[in-house]
This record gives C-alpha cells, structure tokens and sequence, in this order.
C-alpha cells in the first residue's frame, strides 16, 4: 500500500476507508442521488490515495459515455476532452473492463498522444483508470490523475477498484428496479442536475471573483453541511431561492 498522508497513521487510513465505504453504501437506498454518489467516490478517492485529481465517466442506457463527476475544473476538460477525440484511459478501462494504469508521460504518449499532451499540459505526469463494472457489464469508468510519477501499488489498485465497484452495485441495483423509461429518465436528471451544477459555480464564481473550482467546493461544503443534495442546492441558487454570500459564507439554511 502506497504511504500514508503525512501524520495519517495505517490504522486512521483504515478507518477513514471503512468510514468512506459506509458512506458510499448507505447512498445504495430508494432516493439516493447519481451525482451525489459519484461526486463522494471523487472525493474519497482523493482523500484515501495519494493523487491529485479524480473523475468518472459513465454510460447511458445507449452505451455512450457521459461526464458525471469531476474533481476540478481542469479535470472536467481532460475528461471531456476524452469523449470529444475517443481516446484516453478512461475510454480503455471502459472498452477492456479491465484497470489501466500509466505512470510515466512518455507511457501516456505512446497509448494516447493527444490525450497525453493535454493531460501534460493540465499538469497531470500518471493516471490511472478503474471500470465500473458489475460481472460482465461496465458502465463507466473513475479516472485518478497524478502530478507525479507515482503508480499506485497493487493493496491500493483494489482498494480503487473496490471503491468503484460499490458505486457500480448501487447504480446498477437502482436500474434493475427501474428499467426502461425510469433508467432513461434517471441518467437524464442526472444530466441536467450537471447542467445546473455547473451554472452555480458560475454564479458563485462571479459572485465572489473566484475561480470555478473554489466556487465548487463553497457549494459542496455548504450541501454536506447542510445534509442536501449539491443538485438541490445549485438549484436553489440558479432559481434565486439562495443567496450566493450564504452559500460562500458556508452558513446554513433556516428550517
């Protein structure tokens, strides 16, 4: 397993994982929300492993590939950059269902070369890619990008992968529930929540002369400390139902 966070002992990192797991399986109930559990396996992601960046992609009931969940601005281009040119790790793990690793820029050129050049150039020198998969269906996949040219040892590859495949049983056992037009119309409220999401952090960012990725962590902040969905609370700011200083300020709304 690769080093701790500095200060972090094994036994805290263990706990927080065991806490993490909880969290992304009590997401698995009749109401819970696509963008919320993907936007926590992100962040998990980032909080357990030594990386710089995080991102998912996932299927529609068409087979094609969606921007779902992005850790950073920078990320949510690369990832888009990769459905726009059909190349990249996370379009492999999803093609091979397998794990795909590249820890070294001249390993993502020689795969990739025109994602290798953008992901160079956003900084990025490794990634890795997890499936998200179930038995023989993959719907997606979780892109984990570093700045450095670190791999992720094999304790810590499964350890991701198992993150992703706790998220996949949740997708999945929602679809089965709710097959055809109910799948439909749950990856395309999904979408448009993204939509939404992505006009608040304009707002905030605006608001505050930010840039959009502090405005996203003041709206996610203010969602988990508030116990809301994040699409629930860009909504309310998008519609002006929420001011955007109470939302920066980190304050919490009147019951």
């Amino acid at each position: 397993m690769t080093d701790e966070t500095p200060g972090r002992s094994t036994q805290s990192r263990d706990a927080l994982l065991a806490q993490r797991f909880v969290a992304l399986a009590d997401t698995l109930c009749d109401d819970y929300d696509v963008v919320d559990l993907l936007d926590r396996l992100v962040m998990t992601c980032l909080e357990v492993f030594d990386m710089t960046a995080a991102g998912i992609l996932l299927s529609d009931q068409r087979g094609v590939l969606h921007l779902m969940a992005s850790s950073s601005e920078q990320t949510r281009v690369l990832e888009l950059f990769q459905l726009e040119n059909h190349e990249g790790p996370c379009l492999e793990a999803v093609r091979t269902a397998a794990a795909v690793v590249a820890a070294d820029p001249s390993v993502m050129r020689g795969r990739w070369p025109r994602f290798a050049a953008a992901a160079e150039r956003a900084g990025y020198r490794s990634v890795h890619a997890f499936p998200l998969r179930l038995r023989t269906e993959t719907i997606g996949a979780l892109n984990l990008f570093g700045s450095h040219t670190r791999p992720l040892d094999e304790d810590d590859q499964r350890i991701a992968q198992a993150l992703a495949d706790v998220a996949t049983i949740g997708i999945l056992q929602q679809r089965t529930l709710h097959r055809a037009a109910t799948v439909a119309e749950q990856l395309q409220t999904a979408l448009n929540t993204r939509i939404v999401i992505e006009q608040a952090k304009g707002i905030l960012a605006e608001h505050a002369r930010v840039d959009v990725d502090t405005a996203f962590r003041a709206l996610r902040t203010y969602a988990r400390s508030s116990n809301l969905r994040i699409g629930a609370v860009a909504t309310s700011l998008v519609h002006r139902r929420l001011a955007p200083r109470e939302v920066l300020a980190g304050r919490t709304p009147v019951r």
